[in-house]
Parts: structure tokens; C-alpha cells; sequence
């Protein structure tokens, strides 16, 4: 019968994701759907599961997965201050901190009231888990929306991270006190130093053995479960819990900068094997039937579902210091989804007989409520605003007959151009004819800086003296802009300084090249220059920026069926396209196909969010 169980939830954790497509089923998380179907084989309908040895073993390794995954999830940059972008308001960080901080204070008060009412004794662990979010929904509802990389993305994700990292170590702390072991609360230390050892014990020869790795090794997926066991057989030593082993785990393996065919192969081995396990079998542990003999237990479940939607509403408050007040009631809205953290924290009480198991079921299916909800609500009142649709910024320094033309044939739609000229002469020529022309007699960096010529996505540096265009370039990479493009056409005469900017991140470019480069094409493949200088098709090429499509396979994009994909420069190096070829962010993907379908394709591939 062990066999046959373990059969049925392989078989239902196939079922489920097919029938939420068949269906359409979009609006609600597939983790909350294998609780459901648990809960319907389980003891509480059908009773044709019930928990053995190999399914709880199946069960602790899904947990452990997804903490790990979740781990994985943060994105480290976030926290880091963008130079070159000048903030038009308090930043997501600040942002993101006080709206938690608040979440935790009303947290606290909410179990304050669940005590004094007498429904829930443990104030302690009702703060951890009003406080928890679910990060693998935020970051799957962002990515729908395509608004992850935005202000109001990074701010709900950065609480989302301290959602589930700071009840994390909380939670911990927690089983300490609780099992007895205040007095080697000290020893988690352990855990944090053995993290930052096998970090940096690992970062070079990560690099090489993404080099040697090959398909019948895998190493990357080896180190990740090495990491896995190791920290989670710490953590258990050290007297903390396995899921934050899990969790430094899946950090560590972020800080190695794995690349996008490495995560997509983690996800899948979490979400398509391991993960469903969990979420089924805590459906199937639900016991229904006892929770409506409970009257008590049963009253609970609304006044949890509100408390767990009250702990989070006070982040309204702060998000409205940046973003409207719609939009900052759906961001406070869709925190309020948690399911990831409270399952395994519910886990660890029961353990410890802190909570009954009544309780501990009154918990999960109000978890389960407010996780179908609060997504729908978000993708209900959520506007895309200004800031969500920023074009990329582009500065020309320099106005001639070679930049104003460029300059004025870039999309409308795609760039935001700036020009600025040093020369009066040139100021007066090229006014009318360019939208955004700046005047400075001298471009220092104090005057560039002060007109914020540098809050940009690329510069480009277009004179006709090499020196000139050099001191700009270094000038522009010094204020932190990401892309700078100079020209330099006697990079013979000047071949060191040529080597220093490319070194800085410099992209050069040299006319007279081009030129050559355009007559050879004429001579050679005049087919291809037609192709270049066709009205109606041409050849495109699009950054993918867009999280949407960053680990589909090719033949997954909706418009590949619109395009012809000839070539991807993955890290300067060319890749052959295939329909199973991954994509990771930052390819540049060279593609033909009919002007408007290709220039929708470029758009959705380009779109930051």
C-alpha cells in the first residue's frame, strides 16, 4: 500500500498543472491547488492517501527544496544603491524596511488580541507567522505583470524577502526557547560562518567548473545538493532548523551567479519532482472532518484569514510616500500571501506541542484562503503608472551630421534621446531639428553632472577628436552609467587608450570601419544590406531584459512563430539558436521577420520589469 500511495500524489502532482491549463486556472498558485488535492485524498474525503515513511521522507526533502529555491529568489542587487540613477523618490530599500517593520509591529498586536480573547496563546508564534509572505508568489506575480525590475516591484519584493528571512531567524530563535536549547542559541553562528566559508570556498572553482562541467556530471547541481546536505546537517547540529540551512544554502548558491540553464535545472528538480510532495502531504495531513467537531478551531479560521490580511495593510501607508494610493493598496494586498514559510513554521510548533494539530489546521487553510485571494486582488486594482513604463534613456555627447541623424531615427517608443553640444554653431543648427539639445560651453563633469546628463542607460560620445571622446567615455563610466559607447577613429595611433576603455566597459566604434564594413556587405552579400535597408523587414536585434522570457526554451515565445532567430551572443560568445535553446537576461538575440512583428518581438524581449 506505501507503493500505491506514493503512486496516487506522483500521479496527482502530474494531473493538477494539466487540468489548471485545460481549465484556464490561472489566478490561483498551483502550491495552493496540491493542498487542495492532498486534502481531497486525505483523511478529510476520499481518505486513499495516508502519510508513510517514504512520502515523509519525499515530504521533508520538498520543504528543504523549496526553502532552498526560495533562498535562491533573492536578488542581492536590490540592496545595493543604482549609481547613476537619480531616485525620484525614498528608495525600494527604505521603503520595503519601514513597510515591514510596521507588518511586524501590528504582527505582534495581532497576537496580543488572539491572547487575550483566548483563541491563540502563543503570541510569540503568531507574530511569526502574521508577519510571514509568501516570496515564490510575489516574485510569480510580479513576473505576470512584468513589473519586477520596477520601483513598486523592487519595493514589494524587498518585502517580500524580509517576509520570509527575518520570520526565517525568527522562527529559530522560536524552536530554541521553546525546545530547550536557549543556552546554544549561540551556535546558529556556526551555521552563518560555515555559509560564508563554502562561499567563498567555492566562488573560483565554481567558475571552473562551469567550464568542465558536461551532461553525464552536472557539477553544478552537484555542488547545489552538496551545499543543501552540508548547511541542513549544520543547522540540525547546531540545534536550528533544517529549512534555514536550506535557505543559506540557496543564498550561497545565488551569490556563485549560477546561470539561467543552472536555475532552470534546480527549479526543475524542486517544482517538477520534489516541492509538489510537500504541498500535497500537507493537504493530506489536514484533517477536516476534526476541525468541524471544533467549534472553537472552526471560529478561528475567518478571524486568522483577517489577520493575516490586517498584518499586512499597514505597508499602504509607506508604499503611498512613492506610489499611488491604488497601486500601493495592491502592493500591501498581494503581501499578504502566505503559504511557504507558514506550512514549515506550523511543522516545527506541532513538533515542539507548542499548537495542536486543530489549530495547526485552522492556520494552514486560512493560508490557503488569502493565498487565492490576494493575487486576484492584485492583478484586480494594480496600474501600470509612469515609472512602470520608462523608456531607455539615451544621451548623445556631441551633435554632427553623423549623431543627429541616428538620434532622430531611434523608436519614440523604446528611447528617451538627449543631446548636448559644446559648440554655439552646432547649438544653433541642430535646435530645431532635435527634441532634447542642451548648450554647455564646457562639458565638465560638474556641468554634465548638474544638467544629470549622466542619469542615463547609454552615452554616447560622437566628436570628431579621439581624446575628447575618451575623457567623456571615463567620465561617464566614473558616474556609473552601465552602457557608454565611444568613437575613436584612429584607434591605431592611440591603441593603449583604446585597451583602457575597453577595460573600463567602453564600447567603441570607429566611421570609418563602418563604412567599409557597409561596401564590403554591398559588394559581397548585397542581400543582406537590402535586408538592412528594407522599410518593411529587416534584421533586429533585442537584449532580453524581460524576466518573462528569461529560462523559456525558444520555441516557447509566443511570437517565435513571427521571427527567424539567426544568431545569440551570450557573454561576447556566439550561440547556434535551437528550439530548445534557453535564454538567459542580458542575450542579444539577432533576428528577421516582417517590421511590425519583429519590432512587438523586440519590444517584449527589451521590456525591463
Amino acid at each position: 500500500m506505501e507503493q500505491v500511495a506514493v503512486l496516487i500524489v506522483m500521479v496527482a502532482a502530474l494531473v493538477i498543472p494539466i487540468v489548471m491549463a485545460r481549465f484556464r486556472v490561472s489566478s490561483v498558485p498551483t502550491a495552493v491547488a496540491e493542498i487542495i488535492t492532498g486534502i481531497i485524498l486525505g483523511k478529510s474525503v476520499f481518505n486513499v492517501v495516508s502519510p508513510n515513511s517514504t512520502l515523509n521522507m519525499m515530504s521533508t526533502f520538498g520543504v528543504i527544496m523549496l526553502m532552498f529555491l526560495s533562498g535562491m529568489e533573492i536578488d542581492f542587487d536590490l540592496f545595493k544603491r543604482q549609481p547613476g540613477k537619480q531616485p525620484t523618490g525614498p528608495s525600494p530599500v527604505k521603503l520595503a524596511g519601514q513597510a515591514f517593520a510596521l507588518i511586524v509591529v501590528t504582527a505582534a498586536i495581532l497576537g496580543l488580541l488572539l491572547w487575550k480573547i483566548g483563541l491563540f496563546n502563543d503570541i510569540f508564534l503568531a507574530t511569526i507567522l502574521f508577519s510571514t509572505v509568501a516570496l515564490g508568489v510575489v516574485i510569480a506575480t510580479l513576473k505576470e505583470k512584468e513589473i519586477l525590475g520596477r520601483p513598486a516591484g523592487q519595493t514589494i519584493l524587498l518585502t517580500a524577502v524580509l517576509g520570509e528571512v527575518v520570520p526565517m531567524l525568527s522562527l529559530t530563535v522560536y524552536a530554541s526557547i521553546n525546545g530547550g536549547n536557549a543556552g546554544r542559541l549561540w551556535l546558529i553562528l556556526l551555521l552563518f560562518l560555515a555559509a560564508i566559508f563554502l562561499l567563498y570556498r567555492f566562488k573560483q572553482p565554481y567558475m571552473w567548473f562551469s567550464r568542465i562541467s558536461k551532461s553525464t556530471t552536472q557539477l553544478d547541481i552537484r555542488l547545489a545538493f552538496s551545499l543543501i546536505f552540508i548547511l541542513v546537517t549544520i543547522a540540525e547540529t547546531v540545534g536550528a532548523e533544517n529549512i534555514l540551512g536550506a535557505f543559506l544554502a540557496g543564498m550561497v548558491m545565488k551569490l556563485l551567479e549560477p546561470t539561467e540553464a543552472t536555475k532552470d535545472k534546480l527549479t526543475s528538480i524542486g517544482y517538477g519532482f520534489l516541492i509538489p510532495f510537500f504541498f500535497i502531504m500537507t493537504g493530506v495531513r489536514l484533517n477536516l472532518r476534526a476541525l468541524l467537531t471544533h467549534p472553537q478551531a472552526l471560529a478561528l479560521i475567518p478571524v486568522l484569514v483577517i489577520c493575516f490580511t490586517i498584518a499586512k495593510l499597514p505597508a499602504m501607508a509607506i508604499y503611498r510616500r512613492r506610489f499611488s494610493a491604488r497601486n500601493s493598496f495592491a502592493g500591501s494586498f498581494l503581501v499578504v500571501t502566505t503559504i511557504t514559510l507558514v506550512l514549515p513554521s506550523l511543522a516545527v510548533a506541532r513538533n515542539l506541542h507548542a499548537i495542536t494539530a486543530t489549530q495547526s489546521d485552522a492556520f494552514t487553510l486560512a493560508a490557503v484562503i488569502v493565498c487565492i485571494i490576494a493575487p486576484i486582488v492584485f492583478n484586480s486594482v494594480y496600474k501600470l503608472e509612469r515609472a512602470d513604463l520608462i523608456k531607455q534613456r539615451v544621451v548623445f555627447i556631441g551633435t554632427n551630421t553623423f549623431s543627429v541623424p541616428v538620434a532622430q531615427q531611434l523608436s519614440k517608443n523604446w528611447y528617451e534621446v538627449r543631446m548636448v553640444t559644446d559648440s554655439e554653431d552646432n547649438y544653433k543648427t541642430f535646435n530645431s531639428e532635435v527634441d532634447d539639445l542642451t548648450y554647455l560651453p564646457e562639458l565638465t563633469e560638474a556641468a554634465l553632472a548638474e544638467k544629470k546628463l549622466f542619469d542615463a542607460d547609454v552615452v554616447v560620445t560622437c566628436f570628431p577628436g579621439d581624446n575628447k571622446n575618451a575623457r567623456l567615455a571615463q567620465m561617464a563610466k566614473k558616474a556609473g552609467v552601465s552602457r557608454v559607447i565611444a568613437g575613436q577613429n584612429a584607434p591605431g595611433r592611440n591603441r593603449e587608450k583604446v585597451e583602457a576603455l575597453v577595460k573600463l566597459g567602453v564600447e567603441i566604434y570607429n566611421t570609418f570601419n563602418v563604412q567599409i564594413s557597409v561596401l564590403r556587405s554591398l559588394i559581397e552579400t548585397p542581400s543582406i544590406l537590402e535586408m538592412l535597408m528594407d522599410t518593411e523587414a529587416g534584421l533586429y536585434e533585442a537584449v532580453v531584459r524581460n524576466q518573462r522570457f528569461v529560462g523559456q526554451e525558444l520555441h516557447e515565445l509566443p511570437f517565435i512563430d513571427q521571427i527567424t532567430v539567426s544568431r545569440i551572443y551570450r557573454n561576447h560568445q556566439a550561440i547556434s539558436p535551437h528550439g530548445d535553446t534557453v535564454l538567459e537576461a542580458g542575450d542579444h538575440m539577432i533576428f528577421t521577420g516582417d517590421r511590425t512583428a519583429a519590432e512587438e518581438a523586440r519590444r517584449q524581449l527589451r521590456r525591463r520589469n
